[in-house]
């Protein structure tokens, strides 16, 4: 393996998000669901200014509508059944339309705490370098996981994202931490074991904050993880149109949003085919 070569890919990778940081003054948004997994709406995120994209295999499963799921959660208890190909394929068809200065990170089977084994390879890390991916967003749920998925993606150019789950989380997107003393010892460790951006699951996941406000104890749970790295953060979880704006000051890098794109693509189909079917 060419070592100093995958080194110079992981930086320039690392700079996109930077740069993206920079540019939209301290936070920026890094847009999934159908604005990552379609080319065509990718290029429209792009347009409108994202510089951070995610493609995953839930949200492929949920638009293919695998085995007949509607919702976002029901795509979760499937997603290890998408074909690793057909992410590899999506993440080359994403980078064709939106050229080399944007930044891709990619779910895969296998990079989430799946509920089937699922291994993630050197193989598929390479692929997936190949087709164009920047990092692999990882939802790992120990940080002997994260240790070994990171060196396997460090190794081929990748670069990792992983995220900070709540133990009661209907679904485990990550490391559990209970208390905000317990997220910033997991994300120190996850520092440590080489992740490059570390990410809190909000526990709003497509359910959206009331009140446009932050929920105290997701507060005091965002300020730990932030205070305790130096790497960028993230937020994912029911961030939308609304919500965002009290997202922004608190420090946190990256806002992952993707369920508020796919429920505004979906009402905008609805009402036009409304409107071509009015007498």
């Amino acid at each position: 393996m060419i070592i100093g070569d995958m080194q110079r890919k992981r930086e320039f990778s690392l700079k996109k998000v930077t740069d993206a940081i920079a540019a939209h003054g301290g936070t920026t948004l890094l847009s999934t669901g159908i604005t990552g997994d379609d080319a065509r709406f990718a290029l429209a995120a792009v347009k409108a200014g994202a510089r951070l994209l995610e493609p995953n295999h839930p949200a492929v499963a949920l638009a293919r509508g695998h085995r007949g799921v509607t919702t976002m959660h029901a795509a979760e208890d499937v997603r290890h059944e998408i074909a690793f190909e057909e992410m590899r394929k999506v993440v080359e068809g994403v980078r064709a339309v939106v050229g080399p200065e944007i930044f891709i990170t990619v779910g895969v089977p296998g990079s989430f705490t799946e509920t089937m084994p699922t291994p993630f390879t050197e193989d598929q890390a390479y692929a997936l370098s190949r087709a164009g991916a920047d990092s692999l967003h990882t939802h790992k749920s120990t940080l002997q996981d994260l240790k070994e998925v990171a060196d396997i993606c460090h190794k081929y150019g990748l670069l990792v994202d992983a995220y900070i789950a709540h133990p009661s989380d209907r679904h485990l997107f990550g490391v559990p931490a209970e208390t905000p003393e317990q997220v910033a010892e997991i994300a120190k460790g996850m520092q440590d074991v080489g992740v490059d951006f570390i990410g809190l699951m909000t526990g709003m996941s497509y359910e959206g904050v009331a009140a446009g406000e932050i929920p105290g104890v997701v507060r005091q749970r965002l300020e730990a993880m932030i205070k305790s790295v130096s790497v960028p953060t993230l937020a994912e979880g029911g961030i939308n149109a609304v919500n965002f704006k009290a997202f922004i000051g608190t420090g946190v890098n990256i806002l992952v949003v993707g369920t508020a794109f796919d429920d505004i693509a979906r009402k905008a189909v609805e009402q036009t085919v409304e409107t071509f079917l009015q007498r």
